[in-house]
């Protein structure tokens, strides 16, 4: 495994994160046999160098905390730097509630996470969206309480804007910012990256395989409560768009020696060494494939070329349902 600095003043991670939301939420509900395979997979993770592990309160309800707790008995705390996005409240039936980042409400987010978690601190603590109704120095100045007491080692952000990161950059340093990043989706690039850099906040992109439409194993036959359902990305015209995206980059990463989610990830690990691929593997095998994508050396061609087969703009359809696109955020 190869490491990289998050951010000018965050711990070293490894090159690419996992992503655990998947084992938990948004693909449908986890069955019961899925829940030793997921545990596996973060073992066999941790085991192969990957030591950012990336988790939300909300995933699940609690479930993804308790999944990634579990998966850490027995093991060094310092073998694992625990990201965690709290602030998204849930009701009984799942569905989103709202953001709640209010310092009186983060203090009790903290407690039960350290609890499901089974740590007495986490590495990465940050809002998952912003709240409107709470201006960010509040949120960020009651993150670095939590600093001060030792339940916390180091700040972040997702999903803001160049003006918000600055805001809370003022307050407390921050390590990164959580973004959504792939071939598919470039928005980070241009005033949000620029500001992270002037600031040394590093970025950890989710969605490096556009939610699978990159990888090259997308089933056609989704659970119904499979998020993507509700995405016109994934209906009609735009998923035979998108499907066609995904054939051109196979063309260019078969003569790579590497399957198209390795090139997708890889490309956004090759964009700086301040940004951290998020891999959402549920599975060992999928980890084993996401894992050949380190050493995936790419040259200034290489990139050029992966960046014209699949442009930026070129994705048909929105990638959240109408409900979810502007929840919560301001980037």
């Amino acid at each position: 495994m190869r490491y990289r600095q998050l951010g000018s003043t965050g711990p070293a991670v490894s090159a690419i994160g996992l992503g655990c939301m998947g084992m938990s939420d948004g693909y449908g509900p986890p069955r019961p046999e899925d829940r030793a395979e997921s545990v596996a997979t973060i073992q066999a993770a941790l085991d192969a160098g990957i030591n950012l592990l990336d988790t939300g309160d909300f995933y699940g309800s609690g479930h993804n905390e308790m999944l990634v707790g579990e998966a850490l008995k027995g093991r060094r705390r310092d073998q694992a730097i625990l990201s965690v996005k709290f602030g998204v409240l849930r009701d009984p039936d799942g569905g989103l509630n709202g953001i709640d980042n209010r310092p009186v409400a983060l203090r009790n987010f903290i407690a039960y996470s350290l609890k499901r978690l089974g740590v007495d601190y986490v590495d990465v603590y940050r809002p998952a969206r912003l709240d409107p109704a709470v201006p960010i120095e509040d949120t960020i100045g009651a993150i670095a309480d939590l600093v001060k007491g030792g339940y916390v080692r180091h700040i972040a952000l997702s999903e803001v804007r160049a003006e918000t990161i600055r805001r809370a950059a003022a307050v407390h340093p921050i390590v990164d910012l959580q973004i959504g990043y792939s071939l598919l989706e470039r928005r980070l690039e241009g005033e949000l990256l620029d500001a992270c850099r002037a600031l040394g906040i590093a970025v950890t992109a989710y969605g490096v395989l556009a939610r699978g439409l990159l990888g090259g194993h997308l089933d056609s036959n989704l659970p119904p409560e499979d998020y993507r359902n509700f995405s016109a990305r994934f209906r009609g015209n735009n998923l035979r768009n998108n499907l066609d995206l995904s054939e051109r980059l196979r063309g260019v990463a078969t003569p790579l020696r590497a399957t198209p989610a390795q090139a997708a990830i890889a490309w956004v690990g090759a964009q700086g060494r301040d940004i951290i691929p998020l891999i959402g593997a549920r599975s060992r095998s999928r980890l084993a494939e996401a894992l050949g994508s380190v050493d995936l050396e790419l040259t200034e061609s290489d990139i050029s070329h992966l960046s014209a087969t699949v442009p930026d703009g070129a994705a048909g359809g929105d990638p959240f349902p109408a409900h979810q696109r502007h929840a919560g955020t301001d980037a």
